[in-house]
């Protein structure tokens, strides 16, 4: 009861705006607002590699979120607020700071505060229409909460878009079940836009929808970027990141994941085919991301590295932009997007809202750098899935990424970063395991997720023990890289006499910016450590 009557309490408060926002009569005059967000998506579209050919980006087709950018804008510099995909969406929905977000800074044992504003819900009481598919906020308590929840969930047609390659490998066509899989994303969408089938968008009021498949998250089936995509593991030789292991199995990991991608773009491609359709698309700010990188891989999802981090972002907007097709080097961080979402409904921004709207950004003519004053992003983790065993403590971490270096400080580095396992403070006895199963994500460094080259990583430490410890060793309290000279960040300049200068500046920028937005990691009273954030996990708590 009390949590209703805080949502109640937060959608009465939201209509106060309404003075400053256009009449709802005038509802047509409001953009509709699609976000396209893959879970575990990292930078990786041919739009990108045409930037900058020679990279794995020349060996992924992404030609839908490519046409978003040619009729919009592509962002060269986008990144989570964390690499994890509660607190990610956290501080996207909320436009601010993960570490502003109470317990839904973390993964297992989130729960959402409604007395935190959410952009979904603000639009909702300024009479938008708002919908979701498939993932937008989980596995917090209540499910999408922040997002209507399941009132606000439509998926008539079904789920199995999310475990695209385990279904569309089944049987003996795999065309035809890519096609059914594709017509589910157009069945959910239209349950939504056009429930009564008519080949119009139901009411008159601007709405909201968040697509969010969760096929990119593990696991996906070996093989399936070949078969189903024509994705071929041999042409990764030579560009697999150093601080992987370049051995078949990880190419073929790539090409599978790769595959993954694309088959998200292909659901995008529905989705603007249908908005096309039903006449909304040039009133649609269509907004595609993703919430981290590489899952299961090293430096990927869950690390601040930009292989962690860095994540694809296209924004279309034709009543909002001057000219298409720029691309703009500004540094944007996801919770950017809260308060442009708002601000292009006409709806007042809370002021607990940290982030900056991108508006002015938006409806620049200009390309390269827009804004002088986005030089830089602030990211960060605190607990994922149950890190630095024993006890389910976090691994703490923030950073500061600007256009020449990338600074992290770890605030436990006598912790493992993703956990420990064997080798590291587990009995080798469980390897035999990870021999056994290719996916295994629980024997150990639990804050990797299970994955072919997870497993080969763990089973070939003595052979490869380079790969092993950029995997899971301990890392120093203070990471600095030059990220222009050394883009894999590969060689720390924290005690490099030519980089103090530096240190000192990142550092001294960094912990203002925790200070000033009131990080509990840098407070007197570290929640994070607390017993309410370092408890077990309960799956499908009854509240």
């Amino acid at each position: 009861m009390n949590r209703l009557l805080s949502y109640l309490s937060l959608a009465l408060f939201s209509v106060i705006p309404l003075l400053g926002i256009p009449s709802l009569t005038h509802a047509a005059d409001r953009p509709n607002i699609v976000m396209a967000f893959a879970d575990d998506w990292g930078c990786h579209a041919s739009a990108y590699g045409k930037l900058n050919p020679g990279g794995l980006d020349d060996l992924v087709a992404t030609p839908h979120f490519d046409s978003v950018a040619e009729q919009g804008v592509l962002f060269t510099r986008a990144f989570v607020s964390a690499p994890s995909c509660t607190p990610c969406r956290s501080s996207l929905l909320s436009g601010q700071h993960f570490w502003r977000c109470g317990s839904a800074s973390i993964l297992q044992n989130a729960e959402w505060d409604f007395e935190i504003p959410s952009y979904p819900l603000l639009l909702e009481s300024a009479g938008y229409r708002i919908g979701h598919t498939y993932k937008v906020w989980s596995p917090g308590t209540p499910a999408d909460a922040p997002h209507g929840g399941a009132a606000r969930g439509f998926n008539r047609a079904g789920r199995k878009f999310n475990g695209f390659s385990q279904n569309a490998m089944k049987g003996n066509d795999p065309d035809a079940r890519k096609a059914e899989l594709l017509d589910e994303v157009r069945g959910n969408l239209l349950s939504f836009l056009d429930p009564n089938g008519d080949q119009t968008v139901d009411g008159e009021q601007p709405f909201c929808y968040f697509f969010g498949p969760t096929n990119c998250h593990r696991k996906w089936v070996a093989g399936s970027g070949k078969k189903l995509w024509g994705i071929n593991p041999d042409d990764f030789a030579g560009k697999i990141p150093p601080y992987l292991p370049d051995v078949p199995l990880v190419r073929e990991d790539f090409a599978d994941y790769f595959g993954e991608i694309q088959a998200f773009d292909a659901g995008l491609g529905v989705i603007i085919d249908e908005l096309k359709r039903l006449g909304v698309y040039d009133n649609t700010i269509l907004v595609v991301s993703g919430d981290h990188g590489f899952p299961g891989v090293t430096r990927g999802k869950c690390n601040l590295y930009d292989f962690g981090t860095h994540v694809p972002l296209a924004i279309r907007w034709p009543a909002g932009m001057k000219k298409q097709g720029r691309v703009v080097d500004d540094f944007v961080s996801l919770p950017d997007l809260a308060p442009t979402f708002l601000e292009a409904a006409g709806v007042s921004i809370p002021e607990t809202m940290t982030a900056k709207s991108l508006i002015p950004v938006l409806t620049s003519s200009k390309s390269g750098t827009v804004d002088a004053k986005r030089d830089a992003v602030f990211t960060g983790r605190e607990r994922h899935v149950a890190a630095a065993q024993p006890g389910f403590t976090p691994y703490p971490q923030r950073a500061i990424r600007t256009d020449q270096h990338l600074l992290i400080i770890n605030f436990a580095p006598q912790r493992w970063p993703m956990g420990s396992g064997p080798g590291y403070g587990e009995p080798a006895t469980a390897m035999p395991n990870f021999a056994a199963s290719r996916e295994n994500t629980m024997v150990g460094f639990r804050d990797m997720d299970g994955s072919p080259t997870k497993a080969w990583i763990m089973t070939h430490r003595d052979s490869d023990p380079r790969s092993f410890d950029f995997a899971f060793a301990r890392r120093p309290r203070v990471e600095l890289y030059d990220v222009q000279k050394d883009p894999h960040c590969m060689k720390n300049l924290v005690d490099d006499p030519a980089s103090q200068s530096v240190r000192s500046q990142l550092e001294s920028r960094l912990m203002s910016e925790l200070k000033r937005t009131g990080d509990p990691r840098v407070s007197d009273n570290v929640i994070f450590e607390s017993a309410e954030f370092t408890k077990p996990y309960v799956k499908n708590k009854k509240k």
